[in-house]
């Protein structure tokens, strides 16, 4: 019986989560996409987390979630957002991960409230967000956070 450990070696798991991962970011980023593109980011963020559930650590696994919140969102899928963004979250709590990685779940609900026409949740998670990104101590990832959050909207999508 095949493992999905055994499908590839550890180091290519890790280069296609990677590259899978940085793809949905530059896919994400555009504006021209087609039905057939949003298919395929969904489905490149899937498979990201898939490799990173082989030889991943928990920080991999939450931003992975995070990463299907976002692309769920950009899609306006809320339910399934919302699923990933929770996900993203208790990977957090469960493994004590960063103030960053916290923050970034939060905007992650957020973001789902956003679409799902959830105004409360929307509130209250940009103000849990940007309590842990007050925490976050490198400036950088503070600010990157802080303007993710600066982004969430009740707003419609655009087409």
């Amino acid at each position: 019986m095949t493992t999905i450990t055994a499908i590839l070696p550890e180091d290519m798991h890790r280069l296609c989560a990677r590259a899978l991962y940085d793809r949905c970011w530059e896919q994400a980023r555009r504006t021209d996409r087609t039905a057939e593109d949003d298919e395929a980011l969904l489905n490149m963020a899937h498979a990201s987390l898939w490799h990173w559930r082989v030889v991943g650590l928990p920080v991999n696994l939450a931003r992975g979630e995070w990463m299907l919140a976002r692309v769920n969102a950009l899609l306006g899928l809320a339910e399934s957002a919302r699923h990933h963004a929770t996900n993203s979250l208790a990977l957090c709590d469960d493994h004590q991960l960063s103030e960053h990685d916290r923050a970034l779940a939060h905007e992650a609900i957020a973001r789902a409230c956003a679409i799902g026409s959830d105004p409360e949740g929307v509130a209250s998670h940009v103000q849990y967000g940007l309590a842990a990104a007050g925490q976050v101590p490198d400036q950088s990832q503070r600010e990157w956070v802080l303007r993710n959050l600066g982004s969430v909207t009740t707003d419609p999508p655009r087409d």
